[in-house]
């Protein structure tokens, strides 16, 4: 018999350990094994035939994803020796069930032995298999949930069963791509927000990071970029008219837009910044080749990630492609500050005016607002005039009251306290609120 080598390997009896040669094979550049044959190339034999053939041929079916079996052979020799002919597979990288694709379930051939593949062998394999789309790639992540998606699409009356991933391209082969990763409760990518006190954006006043699915990113984003948005009131003659800093319909453009177009091949966050004066949406990834930024004003679109915004658009949360840039701009026809989109290779960058601040307020309509005015939000009115009314009010009614969930009700009374808007009274179970 030959030595061991790229091509060959040994086994004396049969072990666990015979799956992860079947998957280095499978990776490489195939190859043979033989069991019943020990590591110096002697003749073993194997005692029960029938009984490790079974064994065998289940577990390599059983125990390595995607399904190798169709580029495994068997040929018994002899009635004592299996040999297990391995070719390349096709769909690479193969990996052990149990341990998913990542180095400890992934192998290689190396000389004359199977070893982990490194994290760059693996991207590389999915790459050449699947293609450039990153969200048509399979996850490195298999143990995914979908608790966020599962609450989104019912929310918006659409279906979201196992039956239906495949149609919205959430697995492929049974495996879970780059696009349920995403959607799912392990997403990875978070969207950052930062508030900032100077012009420059240099000084924090607070700063926030929202990970997990990307449909709770984008209530998470929303609900606090709220609180950001002060109200400003306009008098003139015996009319006071209260404006907003920013249209709630172009911050949720702008960060549906960044969502669903960004790049994820990079791992980085969305960025957010917003200072007195505007509110900017960073996402990675320029615009895919042959756009312009005028494209992108008249509604020319080429979705990045086609299959992400076929699903928001499912849910009716865009309304169709370069829809939502125009609407932006639309938005801002009256005002003296435009949104501004700014490009580089590996950016995307929209700006929002803060429609109050100076020189973007209407000069027509000079604003004679007091400060509790300027930072009064609508739900903040909302719980004003339920305390004016009531006198006190709980967690639970704060959350029944606006329809909320916990986590937006906590960030509303924390900025409503900070404006000096209302007092917490108590601690815990026992806490309650009250007008300052």
């Amino acid at each position: 018999m030959q030595y061991e080598s790229e091509r060959i390997e040994y086994k004396s009896q049969m072990t666990d350990d015979i799956y992860k040669e079947v998957i280095a094979f499978a990776n490489t550049d195939g190859g043979a094994i033989y069991l019943g044959i020990d590591d110096k190339g002697n003749l073993i034999g194997i005692d029960n035939v029938d009984e490790t053939y079974t064994r065998l041929t289940n577990g390599i079916r059983d125990a390595i994803a995607p399904d190798v079996t169709m580029f495994v052979r068997y040929v018994l020799k002899d009635n004592k020796v299996i040999q297990i002919e391995v070719s390349e597979g096709s769909y690479k990288p193969y990996y052990l069930k149990s341990k998913g694709i990542k180095p400890t379930g992934v192998y290689v051939r190396q000389g004359a032995s199977s070893v982990q593949a490194s994290s760059e062998q693996i991207r590389q394999m999915i790459k050449e298999s699947d293609g450039d789309t990153y969200e048509d790639a399979r996850s490195l992540e298999q143990d995914l949930t979908f608790h966020a998606a599962e609450t989104a699409f019912e929310r918006y009356g659409v279906e979201f069963s196992s039956q239906k991933y495949r149609a919205l391209g959430i697995t492929q082969n049974g495996i879970y791509t780059n696009l349920a990763l995403l959607l799912s409760d392990q997403c990875h990518h978070t969207t950052k927000i930062a508030v900032f006190k100077d012009e420059l954006c240099t000084e924090f006043r607070d700063s926030k990071e929202f990970g997990g699915s990307v449909f709770k990113q984008f209530e998470d984003a929303v609900n606090y970029l709220a609180l950001c948005n002060k109200t400003a009131s306009t008098i003139k003659g015996i009319v006071r008219t209260d404006k907003q800093d920013y249209p709630e319909e172009a911050i949720r453009e702008a960060l549906l837009n960044a969502l669903v177009h960004r790049d994820y091949g990079f791992s980085g966050s969305i960025i957010i910044n917003v200072n007195d004066s505007k509110m900017e949406f960073i996402s990675l990834g320029g615009l895919l080749p042959g756009l312009t930024t005028e494209d992108i004003r008249l509604g020319v679109s080429q979705p990045r990630n086609k299959k992400l915004a076929e699903v928001f658009h499912r849910l009716r949360l865009i309304e169709s492609y370069g829809t939502g840039i125009r609407r932006i701009f639309k938005l801002y026809e009256n005002c003296p500050v435009q949104p501004t989109i700014e490009v580089t290779a590996n950016a995307f960058k929209i700006v929002l005016p803060n429609m109050n601040a100076d020189g973007a307020a209407n000069e027509s309509a000079p604003v004679t607002t007091d400060k509790a005015a300027a930072t009064v939000t609508p739900q903040m009115k909302t719980v004003i005039d339920y305390l004016a009314e009531y006198g006190e009010m709980t967690d639970e009614d704060l959350q029944e009251l606006l329809n909320v969930k916990k986590t937006r009700a906590y960030l509303l009374i924390r900025k409503m306290n900070e404006n000096g808007l209302i007092e917490i009274v108590g601690r815990g179970a026992g806490k309650k609120y009250k007008l300052k």
